[in-house]
C-alpha cells in the first residue's frame, strides 16, 4: 500500500495520476496547504522540503522498513522502477524519459508556477513579472510541441514524461497560453485528457488555480510567506 500525502496542485496530481496509470493500491492523506498542515512535524518528517506530494511505500522492493519519498519527479522515477513501467530499461530509451522528466522539474514546472502564481494570486500586478513568465512559459510550451510533432508520446511510449508535464499543462489558461498556438500540445493533451486514469485522477479536483475566494492574509502569508525555518 501507498501512502499519499496530496493537495491537488499540478505536482500533487502528477503522483496521483501515476499511481492510478499504474493500478498501484493507495491511500490520500489530504494536506491542506492553506491551513499549514505542511508544516506539521509528522509531515516534516516525511518531506522535509514541506513541499507534496510525499509518499510512504510500505512495501518497498526488496523488503525492509517503510520507505518515505519526497520531491514529484523523484516519486515518479521510484515508482516506475518498482514495477517495472512507464520508464524503459534500456539505456537510450530511459536516457530519453530522464532528460524530459528533468525537463519538466526544472523548467516547465517552475517557469509555469510563477505565471500562474503572478496571473492568480499575487495581491497586485506586476507587468515585467506577468511578461517574463508568459513569455518564457511559451517558449517551454514551444519546445514541447516540436517534441510532440513526430511522435504521440514525449518519449515515443507513454511514460513518466508525459505523466509529468501533462498536469501543468491542465492550467494553460492561468499560464497565459492558448492551446491553439501549440496545435502538436493539444493533440497530445486531448490523448491524455481521455485515458481513463486520467478521467478518475480529475474527478472532483478543483483548478488550483481558480480559487473559490480571495485569500486571507493568514492564508497567503502560509502559502507565500515562509521565510528559512529556524
Amino acid at each position: 500500500m501507498i501512502e499519499l500525502y496530496f493537495a491537488a496542485t499540478p505536482n500533487g496530481l502528477k503522483a496521483k495520476l501515476f499511481l492510478e496509470e499504474a493500478g498501484l493500491p493507495y491511500v490520500v492523506h489530504p494536506v491542506s496547504l492553506s491551513q499549514g498542515e505542511q508544516f506539521e512535524p509528522a509531515f516534516l518528517a516525511i518531506s522535509p522540503n514541506n513541499k507534496i506530494p510525499a509518499i510512504v511505500d510500505n512495501e518497498p522492493a526488496g523488503g525492509g522498513a517503510p520507505l518515505s519519498m519526497f520531491e514529484s519527479g523523484a516519486i515518479l522515477l521510484y515508482l516506475a522502477d518498482k514495477i517495472g513501467r512507464f520508464v524503459p530499461t534500456d539505456t537510450h530509451g530511459r536516457a530519453e524519459v530522464l532528460q524530459w522528466l528533468f525537463w519538466q522539474v526544472a523548467g516547465l514546472g517552475p517557469m509555469a508556477g510563477q505565471i500562474g502564481h503572478f496571473n492568480v494570486y499575487a495581491p497586485e500586478k506586476v507587468p515585467y513579472a506577468i511578461d517574463r513568465y508568459t513569455r518564457e512559459t511559451a517558449r517551454l510550451y514551444g519546445v514541447l510541441n516540436r517534441r510532440l510533432a513526430d511522435r504521440e508520446f514525449i518519449a515515443g511510449a507513454f511514460s513518466i514524461a508525459d505523466i509529468a508535464c501533462y498536469p501543468w499543462i491542465v492550467p494553460h489558461q492561468a499560464h497565459g497560453q492558448d492551446l491553439a498556438d501549440f496545435p502538436h500540445v493539444a493533440r497530445w493533451f486531448e490523448t491524455i485528457s481521455a485515458r481513463p486514469a486520467t478521467l478518475r485522477t480529475y474527478a472532483g479536483v478543483e483548478n488550483a488555480y481558480t480559487p473559490k475566494q480571495a485569500l486571507s492574509e493568514e492564508e497567503r502569508r502560509v502559502l507565500f510567506g515562509q521565510g528559512a525555518p529556524r
